[in-house]
Formats: C-alpha cells, sequence, structure tokens
C-alpha cells in the first residue's frame, strides 16, 4: 500500500503542507512522517518481534492516524475496531484476533509492505452477534487509489473534509486515498453538523466525503442558514444510495461542486459510480448507481447462476482486482462469495440497456410478504418522488398471516407550503401508481427524525424497533 512511502515523499517536498487535521489537532507531512517514525521506534529495527495486528479502537484523533500509519508499515497489519461496539463484543473480537499473531520485521524506515500481503481487517454486521471479519490486501488498495482519484476527483490541491468516525470504511478510506496523492485531509472529532460548516467555510475545504444521511443534513443546514457553500467543487457520496432529493438539496447547497456517488460494499470495494457535473440534473430514477468503476466488470445471475438479459432482477456479481480476500470468521453465507473470479455479497439488482446498474437492496433486506419478494429501496424511491417527502424508509415487521406486513415511514420536508402536509392517503396513492399491489405498504408513519447507526447510515432494523416499541420518533399516520 503506497501510504508510507507518499507521506515520506512528500515530508521532503513540502515538509510544512498540513497533511492531517482532526478538530483543532494538526500535523504537517514532516510532522506525521516523525510521529510515525518515533512510533516504529520502540523496537530496534531489523529485528524480529511476535506481533498480530495492530487494534485501534479509539474515537477520531491524530493517536488514530499515527497508530494506522505505524501499523501498516512493513509486514504489519491493522485490525479498525468501531469504538461503539459494546465491552462483551469487542472482547469477544479482541480474543479472536490474538488467534493471528504472527513473527514479522520491524521496518528500518517508512516501507510499504508487498502487495499481496494483508494490511487491514475490517468488520461488517453479520446475523450473529459477532461482526463478521475480512481482510484485505496492499494491492486491492494500491489498485483502487489511481481510479478513484479519476472518478472521484482528486488531486494534491484538494483538502478532504471526511466528518465521520475513522472506524468506518468509507471514511478510513478516505484519509488514506488523500495522503497517497499529498493532499489535506479533515476531520472532526465527533460529528457535528454546526463544527462540519464551520470547517468547510473557514479552512479552505474543497471535497467532502460521507454518507448521504450526513450529506443532506449538512446541505439543509446551510440552506436553512442561507449559507451556500461555493469552495467545495467535489462531493462524494458512499455508504448507501444517493436519492434524488438529497442530490438535488447539494446542488442548490454548492452549485460549484461534481457531485459523485458510488456503490460498492467494504467487502468488494468499489463497483459503480454516478457522477453530475454542476448543473447537471440528476436522473429521476432511485434505483440507478451507475456504470461500472474502471476495471469492474458485473453481471446479473438468477438462482441458478445463470447470467440474465438486461432488465431481469438476479443477484449482482463482480469480477475485480477490488475485492477483499474474504472472512476469517462470521461467514454466515449470506454475504460475501467467490465463485471463480466471480464475488458476490448478496446484493440484487438488474442492468438496464445501457449498462446501468440499479440495485434493489441485499438479499437480507428483502422482505418477504404474503410469497412475494419486495425489496425496500424500490418502495423508498416511490414514495421519495411525492412532494413533502424529503426522505422515506422501508421495512418488513412479523405477521403471522403474511410472514411480513411493509411498513413505510417518511420524513417531512421542512420546506413544504404553510398548510400541507403528508397523510397516508396521498403516500397510499404514489404507491398505488408506482408500485404492484405485493409491494404497497399496509401502514405509513412519520418520523421526527431519521434512524441512523453510529456511522450515520440508515437502518431498516432500527426503524422497526421504533414502531413495535412505541416510540415517539414515530407516529402512525391514518
Amino acid at each position: 500500500m503506497p501510504i508510507l512511502s507518499a507521506v515520506q515523499h512528500r515530508a521532503e517536498t513540502h515538509p510544512q503542507q498540513l497533511a492531517v487535521q482532526i478538530g483543532d489537532d494538526r500535523l504537517s507531512y514532516v510532522e506525521l512522517r516523525d510521529a510515525v517514525l518515533q512510533r516504529l521506534g520502540g523496537t530496534p529495527p531489523g529485528t524480529d518481534r511476535p506481533k498480530g495486528p495492530t487494534v485501534i479502537g479509539q474515537p477520531n484523533g491524530l493517536e488514530f492516524v499515527v497508530r494506522f500509519l505505524a501499523g501498516v508499515a512493513g509486514f504489519g497489519s491493522v485490525a479498525v475496531l468501531d469504538p461503539g461496539w459494546p465491552a462483551e463484543q469487542r472482547a469477544d473480537v479482541l480474543a479472536r484476533l490474538r488467534g493471528l499473531e504472527s513473527t514479522t520485521v520491524v521496518p528500518e524506515t517508512m516501507a510499504d509492505g508487498p502487495p499481496d500481503s494483508t494490511f487491514l481487517y475490517g468488520f461488517t454486521s453479520g446475523t450473529t452477534a459477532v461482526p463478521k471479519a475480512f481482510r484485505r490486501t496492499r494491492r486491492s488498495w494500491q489498485q483502487s487509489f489511481p481510479r478513484s482519484a479519476g472518478v472521484l476527483g482528486l488531486t494534491r490541491d484538494d483538502s478532504t473534509l471526511a466528518p465521520g468516525p475513522l472506524s468506518a470504511s468509507l471514511n478510513l478510506y478516505a484519509l488514506a486515498e488523500s495522503l497517497h496523492v499529498g493532499a489535506t485531509f479533515h476531520s472532526l472529532p465527533g460529528f457535528d453538523v454546526a463544527a462540519a460548516l464551520e470547517r468547510i467555510e473557514n479552512h479552505g475545504i474543497t471535497r467532502l466525503v460521507a454518507v448521504p444521511a450526513v450529506l443532506r443534513l449538512l446541505a439543509q443546514r446551510g440552506l436553512a442558514s442561507n449559507r451556500l457553500c461555493r469552495a467545495i467543487t467535489s462531493i462524494v457520496s458512499g455508504g448507501a444510495k444517493l436519492d434524488l432529493d438529497t442530490t438535488v438539496l447539494l446542488q442548490r447547497w454548492a452549485p460549484a461542486a461534481t457531485v459523485s456517488a458510488y456503490y460498492g460494499a467494504a467487502e468488494l470495494g468499489f463497483v459503480s459510480a454516478t457522477v453530475l457535473a454542476p448543473g447537471q440534473p440528476p436522473q429521476p430514477t432511485g434505483t440507478a448507481v451507475g456504470l461500472p468503476f474502471p476495471g469492474v466488470r458485473i453481471r446479473i445471475v438468477d438462482d441458478q447462476g445463470a447470467v440474465v438479459a438486461p432488465g431481469i432482477t438476479g443477484t449482482i456479481q463482480v469480477s475485480s482486482d477490488l475485492v477483499c480476500d474474504g472472512y476469517l470468521w462470521g461467514d454466515d453465507g449470506a454475504a460475501f462469495q467467490r465463485l471463480g473470479t466471480w464475488c458476490t455479497v448478496g446484493d440484487h439488482g438488474f442492468l438496464d440497456g445501457a449498462g446501468v446498474l440499479h440495485h434493489l437492496g441485499r438479499s437480507q433486506d428483502m422482505i418477504l410478504s404474503a410469497g412475494s419478494n419486495v425489496y425496500p429501496q424500490e418502495v423508498e424511491a416511490a414514495l421519495q418522488a411525492l412532494p413533502g417527502v424529503r426522505a422515506a424508509v422501508v421495512t418488513g415487521l412479523p405477521d403471522a398471516t403474511r410472514g411480513h406486513r411493509v411498513v413505510a415511514a417518511v420524513l417531512g420536508d421542512t420546506d413544504m407550503v404553510a398548510g400541507t402536509d403528508l397523510d397516508a392517503v396521498s403516500l397510499r396513492a404514489a404507491c398505488g401508481a408506482a408500485l404492484v399491489a405485493p409491494k404497497r405498504p399496509h401502514a405509513y408513519y412519520r418520523m421526527s427524525e431519521l434512524p441512523l447507526t453510529p456511522a450515520g447510515k440508515v437502518s431498516r432494523r432500527m426503524l422497526g424497533r421504533w414502531i413495535e416499541q412505541g416510540d415517539s420518533r414515530v407516529v402512525r399516520l391514518r
């Protein structure tokens, strides 16, 4: 992974350039290099030592960055844990990681290890309490860096802000790619809308990387206070589908920005992307996630593994050199699978006649209701096309007759004309016009806020819990 050599080179050619700033704490490239070398200096160079992966489980901060870079030096590897995990879950993962110990050589300099060696152990949720652990080689990110910089717009002159947790792969990759090209990276100790807007306005931010829910909050707050963001030239959305309404908000808030959205997975890397130039109108479809990323092939197969024609829904498979090396543990059979040169995480979708990929959701998100397969994203797209709907979330609740019943919750548009409101009649009419009967929700709710994970992703399961527990953040519409 050519991060360390890039940091070393930048420290020699542009020593005082700002490399990383998190909150008020900052390091220039030469300071970052020296901090990493100091971290590596605890053991005489060139000696052997037993060493498992460096475990990083703290919140955002310069210590996180230094530990990450020192941990991947030479043959080293890191395991990045979510600091919000419960103590029991964390202890379980740490016990499993101790079984990965091996003998490594302490590098004499900030050396990048061999391309085929493992450098990262990441974690993703599964059907059990213990997160699934996957591993990545340096080569997978080596191949990703130049492609993502080209597609998603990153140069050494950019200052990127990724305000989310560095434990999430979206933000960790944003840090790594920024250092790889010799640019400047910003983050926050914890996400705060006001702090993020202050950073954008007063610290020369030109590029913003975040999940759609965070981007929506920033654009809403900026527009509500009449603070247009004219300095940002690139906005990158990942981690979830960027909806049409949020795209329009971003274009209003940052009129000079190219808005890029990519579809991928922690296990697969980049799969496809859409790129909108400033002022370019977005496509109205709610399921399209763009053309294949450079070097990535996509096909759709049926339950028997046969390739289907354009427009037919099936399982998304990719052939790519950006994928991970598989799971260490937690493989529940419902996610990453390698089938020869083709890989999948169980997502469903279709390719249209122009080769654009449409993503309908993961197999575990699919709702089986009265014998019909319902993809939440299809229903959410139908609802979000209705004026007055800022966002929609769809989930399935247990039902003795149907197996599961489809329910939908909407977040109202704060910019609606006075005197208008959302009701079940208008929502039912929108779904009736866009969806066949089995896909139409059986109940509608209004949310006061989105059900978000600590990483800022919308959680359909959390919505289900809110409804079942009578949470005040969701109210049934009649």
